[in-house]
Order: C-alpha cells, then sequence, then structure tokens
C-alpha cells in the first residue's frame, strides 16, 4: 500500500479530518432541518387558497415572463427552474400544494426564472460553469484515487484542482440562492401573502438555505483535506 494511500485511511485524527466531519454533520442537520420545516409549514394552509402553480404563474407574468410554462415533477423538494429549457417544475406537493411552504418554494423558484430573465451575473457565471463542474464531478475522485495508488502527486494536484471547481460551483450558489429568496419574498409580500404568514414563509425559505451554505462548507473542507493530505506527500 503507498503511502498516499495511507494518508487518507491511516492518516489518524487529524485537524483536516475534525473540520470536515464537522462540516458533513452540520450538513446532515441541514438536511433534516429543511425537511422538518417544509413538512411543518406544509400543513399551514395559505389564507390566499393559491395553489403553489397559481403563484408561481402569477408572479412570471406580474414580471413579465408568459413565456414560460409551470411543469410537475416527481419527487419531493425537486423543485427547480430549468434555464436552458426556460422551464420552472415544480413537485406535486408544490404544484397543487396550498400551505406557506408551497407558496415559499414556488416563489423562490421562479425567483431564479426572474435571474435568468435579468441576467443576474451570478446566476450567468454559475450556468456557464456547469460543464466544467459536471466533468470535474465525475472523474474528480478517480484521478485523485489513481494518483495516490500510483503515487503521482501531480495527478492529485490535478485532482484537486478539478475538485476546486466544484468548491467555486458551490460559492457562486449562495448568492443565487439567497437573492432568489429575497426575490420571491419581495413577490410575495405584494398581495399573495398576509402579513401572519411572511415569518413562516421565511422560515422555510431560510432552512432551505442552510442546505445550501452546509454544502459549501462540506466542500471547503474537504478542499482543504485534498490539500493537505498532498502537502504531507510532498
Amino acid at each position: 500500500m503507498s503511502p498516499g494511500f495511507y494518508g487518507i485511511y491511516g492518516g489518524g485524527f487529524n485537524m483536516a479530518f475534525l473540520i470536515l466531519m464537522i462540516a458533513i454533520m452540520f450538513s446532515l442537520y441541514a438536511q433534516a432541518k429543511v425537511q422538518g420545516t417544509f413538512n411543518k409549514y406544509l400543513k399551514v394552509r395559505s389564507m390566499s387558497g393559491y395553489t403553489g402553480a397559481e403563484v408561481a404563474r402569477k408572479i412570471l407574468d406580474r414580471n413579465g415572463l408568459y413565456n414560460i410554462p409551470i411543469e410537475m415533477t416527481p419527487g419531493k423538494l425537486t423543485d427547480h427552474y430549468d434555464p436552458s429549457k426556460r422551464v420552472l417544475r415544480l413537485s406535486q406537493e408544490v404544484y397543487n400544494g396550498t400551505s406557506v411552504a408551497s407558496l415559499g418554494v414556488a416563489a423562490h423558484e421562479v425567483g431564479h426564472a426572474i435571474q435568468h430573465s435579468k441576467e443576474y451575473a451570478p446566476l450567468t457565471i454559475r450556468n456557464a460553469i456547469v460543464p466544467v463542474v459536471m466533468f470535474s464531478s465525475r472523474f474528480v475522485w478517480v484521478i485523485i484515487f489513481l494518483g495516490l495508488i500510483i503515487a503521482s502527486s501531480p495527478l492529485v494536484k490535478v485532482g484537486i484542482i478539478l475538485y476546486a471547481a466544484i468548491v467555486a460551483f458551490q460559492i457562486i450558489t449562495l448568492p443565487v440562492e439567497f437573492d432568489a429568496s429575497n426575490r420571491a419574498m419581495a413577490n410575495l409580500e405584494q398581495g399573495i401573502l398576509s402579513p401572519q404568514e411572511i415569518a413562516p414563509t421565511k422560515k422555510v425559505l431560510s432552512a432551505a438555505a442552510m442546505t445550501y451554505v452546509a454544502a459549501t462548507l462540506v466542500a471547503l473542507a474537504q478542499l482543504f483535506r485534498l490539500i493537505s493530505m498532498s502537502n504531507r506527500r510532498d
């Protein structure tokens, strides 16, 4: 077994590993938090009686995005805006739901459509690096483990560079998600939500935002771990 391979599995309880474990635990907490918050407010019916699809259509039209269709997509919390096809896809719970959670999630995804139409810079940058990130996600660990097995420091460094692209994607995602939520709330507060429904809707969106923060922290911690391993090898 090469020293590099041992560096991952037998390197002991070092600081980089500790930071990574803390980040992973926070990520698990964030996932549980968003699920719990969404399920809680999924039971709180909005006073307007609008469905998520109706709210999405209303906000899209309000912003001149009449040509963007709304489709139902399978799964739970699978809601997303597809910039390549200019389609808004909502999960069944959100599409047909009349809860404050459903309206909040629907409006958030519309926020991404608004960003796209206004050429919001962070979203434009994120969309531009998607092909690089997809390539990196597919091959980064193959390259890193191969480099460790054959004790090739340059190959490991190539893997780290590829992983850094994934980290950059996670970082640029943060302003995109926070801005989409801000746009969502600004529209929801204009005749869709009652004053008492604003706070619970913000809780749903804040819980969702926490998952992106957690994912970024995990990615940063993993990058620190990889760099630490590479430095020990050198």
